[in-house]
């Protein structure tokens, strides 16, 4: 039964998530905001809503491992999973402002979720430092995209339904969300305690891999179009997500245990891969991940996952 609440819950996150995206992606055409702003902020937002559901349901329901690996877990795998099996595909070409910016607030993000973690435990406090940079984050970014769109140099998206099926497809999806994280978490902490397997780890690997499906899902669908404005900005800003919301919202209303083993090991692999993925963009001129740095990507998320389970 556990197993069937697993299969359960990863095919109503996926599909919710799917929903999310292109009713999110709908919503920001009819208020005419650029695709790079549409990727970093509604596409991203749409693919973190799993995990957002996820750790909070785990949070709530005293499963602290389950809330915090499963943020650090996606993390890792949206840049070296996601990201890297994207650049087997296709190359990806990545535009200069992505870098500077994106990836700096994106790096900042991971390095205030280390030094916040160093007590062991995400309060009230924390929660809230997240969530307001966050919004100062958003509204920078929806401001320079208004102002580009006035000059004429940002590029916006046609609405593809109507808005208020729009608004209809975001409301399905956040139901889905909901149930389907309660699925997940149940299956999976049962699963762990039948298996003898502890929490963080199956929330860093199962749990990651499964509410990150829709962002590979996402970016793979984003690169095969050549819509890479809305595959870079949906991978940054889904970590940024994943920590500053995620993590904000939840430490807010449930103060989060942050593992040992979380802060020493798997924070660190967050931090590695998030700087491999600016060293694989020099030079900033011509920044580009090849498919052989996608590969890397890849074997280093097989690395992870196996050193995790030795």
């Amino acid at each position: 039964m556990d197993y069937i609440y697993l299969f359960l819950g990863f095919t109503l996150l996926t599909l919710s998530g799917d929903f999310l995206i292109k009713g999110s992606v709908s919503l920001a055409g009819h208020f005419k905001v650029s695709k790079l702003v549409i990727g970093i902020v509604v596409v991203s937002f749409g693919t973190s809503a799993p995990e957002l559901v996820v750790s909070l349901e785990a949070a709530l329901k005293g499963h602290p491992d389950i809330a915090i690996g499963n943020v650090v877990g996606s993390n890792i795998a949206n840049i070296a999973l996601v990201l890297g099996l994207t650049a087997i595909i296709i190359p990806i070409k990545v535009k200069k402002k992505a870098i500077l910016f994106d990836w700096g607030a994106m790096m900042f993000a991971c390095i205030l979720f280390y030094i916040f973690s160093l007590n062991h435990e995400l309060g009230f406090f924390e929660g809230l430092a997240f969530v307001c940079i966050l919004l100062a984050f958003i509204y920078r970014s929806i401001s320079v995209s208004r102002k580009e769109n006035k000059k004429g140099i940002g590029e916006s998206v046609k609405p593809q339904h109507t808005l208020w099926i729009s608004f209809i497809l975001v409301i399905l999806a956040s139901i889905g969300l909901v149930y389907g994280a309660n699925f997940l978490v149940k299956g999976a902490s049962n699963v762990a305690l039948s298996l003898g397997i502890n929490e963080r780890i199956i929330s860093v690997s199962v749990i990651a891999l499964g509410t990150s499906l829709p962002e590979l899902a996402a970016s793979v669908s984003a690169a095969l179009r050549k819509e890479l404005d809305i595959f870079i900005g949906n991978i940054i800003g889904s970590n940024l997500f994943n920590i500053m919301a995620i993590l904000g919202f939840t430490s807010m209303i449930k103060s989060i245990n942050v593992n040992e083993k979380v802060l020493t090991f798997d924070m660190f692999w967050m931090l590695g891969i998030f700087l491999l993925l600016f060293i694989f963009i020099l030079p900033l001129r011509k920044a580009l991940v090849t498919r052989w740095k996608g590969l890397i990507f890849v074997s280093l998320y097989v690395v992870y996952i196996y050193l995790i389970f030795k």
